[in-house]
């Protein structure tokens, strides 16, 4: 691991995520990978369909550039959900 960094801070129900900030972030540090990782305050971990569209941008991007995607964790208060353990990516 290179770096552990929070990137974007939001409401209840959304934090602002741009794609092309977090491959920037990935390229300034050198990383040929990363993992996104983000809580779920209301207490269900499942992906919206905003938090999935995200995702695949933010996985378009970095193929582009050389970063692969390892996964994108979910946490809340009833347990976790892994898009990459779930076929999701």
């Amino acid at each position: 691991m290179i770096s552990d960094e929070e990137q974007q801070t939001g409401t209840v129900n959304h934090a602002p995520v741009y794609p092309r900030e977090v491959i920037k972030r990935a390229l300034e540090l050198g990383a040929s990978a990363l993992i996104l990782i983000h809580n779920h305050p209301s207490g269900i971990p499942d992906p919206s369909s905003a938090d999935i569209d995200m995702t695949r941008k933010v996985e378009e991007a970095g193929e582009q550039l050389g970063v692969r995607l390892h996964g994108h964790i979910f946490v809340a208060r009833e347990g976790t959900f892994s898009m990459r353990a779930d076929g999701l990516i």
